[in-house]
């Protein structure tokens, strides 16, 4: 299902494609040039470029919710992604 919003956050723009994810909340968005991010509530917590580099916000464990929604998006686990971390497969920055 696609959804064309009109939000007061900075987060989604008209340029944008967003997709609701499974559970409320949560988004799927793609910009205009192929980078795809996932937004949990107001916050960017995962980005993926469009060469499939992943970067992910410093939020992106902050409850055991958004952890999880963060593991579907991505196809792994917890421990796994913060492995990828440490060894620098991925990058944690400020996404917001």
């Amino acid at each position: 299902m696609i959804f064309i919003l009109s939000v007061k956050k900075k987060k989604v723009s008209n340029k944008m494609r967003v997709e609701q994810f499974k559970h409320a909340n949560q988004f799927l968005l793609t910009d205009d040039k192929g980078n795809r991010f996932f937004q949990s509530y107001q916050t960017i917590v995962c980005k993926i470029d469009k060469s499939g580099k992943v970067y992910l916000d410093p939020k992106h464990n902050c409850s055991n919710t958004t952890s999880k929604h963060v593991t579907m998006f991505l196809g792994d686990n917890t421990k796994e992604r913060l492995n990828k971390i440490k060894s620098g497969e991925y990058t944690l920055t400020n996404l917001n």
